[in-house]
């Protein structure tokens, strides 16, 4: 992106609007073949713009479609694991998943809890619907949860344990900002 004529950072912004402009013209239903798209943004570069080889790589990511993810953040406050609850309840049940809300709200209330007792920033709840239902929280401690047995006495300790026995899986995905401890259920 840079040349004699244009330092990089001009560069990458003609490139962001040149992708910005080629998106509003596509739409999910028909996006432009990739290399129509590299073809664009190489004749962006002008001929006699090449002093160098250049090697442009694009892809396409079939995922997962937005009407099927749920994300937000939440305050790191007493009051977040019960607007967790909320979301993740109206979601299922816009999604037509409710069968599966009473174990959802536990077990994203358990984990929200232990995301907001230690977070200094928002906590993120994000919930993906595809072949399973996955509901990951991420926080900005990059310590790992540990699963452990809580003694009788003790006044906590049971969060993991429960998502343990209730998830389909679970796990933890240290992040250079923090974490995400995520868990999944089959679908009803």
């Amino acid at each position: 992106m840079e040349s004699r004529l244009r330092d990089v950072w001009t560069g990458i912004e003609q490139l962001r609007e040149k992708l910005a402009a080629t998106a509003q013209l596509t739409g999910p239903d028909h996006p432009p073949p990739l290399e129509a798209l590299c073809d664009e943004v190489l004749d962006m570069l002008g001929p006699g713009d090449r002093d160098d080889d250049i090697a442009l790589l694009a892809a396409r990511f079939d995922g997962i479609a937005p009407s099927d993810v749920a994300y937000w953040f939440l305050e790191p406050e007493d009051a977040a694991p019960g607007r967790a609850r909320r979301l993740a309840r109206r979601t299922l049940s816009r999604w037509g998943m409710e069968e599966l809300s009473d174990s959802v709200e536990l077990l994203v209330s358990e984990v929200v809890t232990n995301a907001v007792r230690y977070a200094t920033r928002p906590v993120t709840l994000r919930l993906l619907r595809t072949d399973v239902l996955r509901c990951e929280v991420g926080d900005d401690v990059p310590q790992l949860p540990r699963l452990r047995q809580a003694r009788a006495t003790d006044e906590g300790g049971r969060g993991l344990y429960l998502v343990n026995r209730l998830a389909r899986r679970w796990g933890a995905t240290r992040l250079s900002t923090g974490k995400v401890v995520w868990f999944e259920l089959n679908r009803g």
